[in-house]
C-alpha cells in the first residue's frame, strides 16, 4: 500500500515509491514474481530467507547474503573466488562467492552482472585464501574488505534497509534486520548526487539529484507503479531524515526509484495519509512532512559494486522577502531542470 500525499489519489501518486509497505514488501513482491502481489509480506519473508539460503545459485542484483550476521570474515583466492564466513541464526556459515565484478551500463538486451553463490561453501573446496588490507575508497556501513591479488576490491557492508517509512518506530522484528551485502569491483564506486530546494512557491522542501556509475546514469527499464524494479538495473533509494518531526536521530522517510533516462530523482517532503499503511495505529490522519536538519540517502550499488550513501543539510523555511532565499531557489531550479531534462516524472513545481 502507498503512503499518499494529502490531496492525491493512491493510484495516481507520482513518485515511484511504495511508502506504505516499505522495502521488505517491494523486494518480496519482486522475488515472488509479481510486483503487485499484496500478500502478507512477513510470512513471505521467512520463505524467502529459506529459499535464499539454499545451495549454489545466482545472487539477485541486491547482493544480499544474509541478515543479522556477526563475526564476519572474508578470504579471497587467487582465481577470484571469495569465501565469506560469519555467524547468523545460531549457526556458523560459509558462503562461496564468485563470477561477477563491477556493473554494466543499463541495457534492455544484456542482463546485469550477478554473483554465483554456494551457501554450502563446498565450491571453495581446497582453495587457500588471504585478505590483503583493503585499499579502496571509504565506504559507508563498512564491515570488512580485502584487496585481491589482481588489485580489485572485495567488501562487505551491513545496514538496515527494511526500516518502516514515514519515521515509524519498527514494530516487527523483520523491520530491524541488518542486511549483509558483498561486492566486488575496481576503480570508483557509484556517485550519488544530492541537492535541495523549495517547491510550490516555497511551501515544501524537495530533495533531488542523480545516481551515476562511471559517468553513466543508473536506472532500470521496468517497474511497477509501486516502485518494484522488474530488472537487474533499477535501484531504489532509501531516504532518512535526522532530528525531524518524527523524533530525534535518523528515521526512514521513504523509498523511491531513480528515473530513466538520467538516473535522476525528485522527492517532495509533503504530508502523507497513513490510512493505507500497515501500522497498528494507521488512520486517516496525516503524518509529516518529515523535514529534518539533515538528510541521508542510501542505495545498493549497480551490478555488484558497493552500496553508497550521501548526506546533505536540510533547509530553513522559505522567505520570499529574503534575497538569499530567492537567489538560491532560482539557482536550484536551474540545476534541477538540467538534471531532469527528459524525465516525465520530475515535472517542474
Amino acid at each position: 500500500m502507498v503512503a499518499v500525499p494529502v490531496g492525491a489519489r493512491a493510484d495516481a501518486y507520482d513518485p515511484l515509491t511504495w511508502a506504505g509497505r516499505g522495502p521488505l514488501a517491494r523486494d518480496l513482491a519482486q522475488e515472488h514474481g509479481g510486483a503487485d502481489v499484496l500478500v502478507n509480506m512477513y510470512r513471505l519473508l521467512a520463505a524467502a530467507v529459506v529459499a535464499a539460503l539454499a545451495v549454489p545459485g545466482a545472487a539477485s542484483a541486491s547482493q544480499l547474503i544474509d541478515r543479522n550476521a556477526s563475526n564476519v570474515h572474508l578470504l579471497v583466492a587467487r582465481d577470484g573466488m571469495a569465501l565469506l564466513s560469519y555467524s547468523a541464526h545460531g549457526t556458523k556459515r560459509r558462503v562461496a562467492v564468485w563470477g561477477a565484478i563491477d556493473a554494466r551500463a543499463p541495457s534492455q538486451s544484456i542482463p546485469q552482472v550477478k554473483f554465483k553463490l554456494d551457501y554450502s561453501g563446498r565450491a571453495w573446496k581446497k582453495r587457500s585464501g588471504s585478505c590483503r588490507p583493503y585499499a579502496g575508497p571509504a565506504l559507508a556501513w563498512f564491515v570488512t574488505g580485502c584487496t585481491a591479488a589482481d588489485g580489485s576490491y572485495w567488501t562487505v557492508q551491513s545496514w538496515q534497509r527494511a526500516l518502516p517509512d514515514l519515521g515509524f518506530t519498527p514494530w516487527l522484528p523483520a523491520q530491524t534486520v541488518w542486511e549483509l551485502h558483498i561486492s566486488h569491483w575496481t576503480g570508483q564506486t557509484a556517485a550519488l548526487e544530492l541537492h535541495t530546494d523549495w517547491v510550490y512557491n516555497g511551501r515544501w522542501e524537495e530533495l533531488f539529484g542523480r545516481l551515476t556509475y562511471r559517468g553513466v546514469a543508473v536506472h532500470g527499464f521496468k517497474s511497477t507503479h509501486r516502485g518494484v524494479t522488474l530488472d537487474g538495473y533499477g535501484r531504489n533509494l532509501y531516504l532518512d531524515t535526522y532530528d525531524s518531526v518524527y523524533g530525534p536521530g535518523w528515521r526512514r522517510e521513504n523509498g523511491f526509484l531513480t528515473h530513466n533516462p538520467n538516473g535522476d530523482f525528485c522527492y517532495g517532503f509533503y504530508p502523507f495519509r497513513t490510512e493505507y499503511y500497515d501500522h497498528p495505529s494507521a488512520s486517516t490522519a496525516t503524518r509529516g512532512p518529515g523535514v529534518g536538519v539533515r538528510y541521508r540517502v542510501n542505495v545498493i550499488g549497480p551490478g555488484v559494486t558497493p552500496d553508497v550513501s550521501a548526506q546533505i543539510d536540510g533547509l530553513h523555511p522559505y522567505d520570499a522577502k529574503n534575497p538569499a532565499d530567492v537567489a538560491y531557489e532560482a539557482q536550484q531550479d536551474a540545476l534541477r531542470q538540467e538534471l531532469v531534462t527528459g524525465d516525465k516524472l520530475c515535472r517542474h513545481r
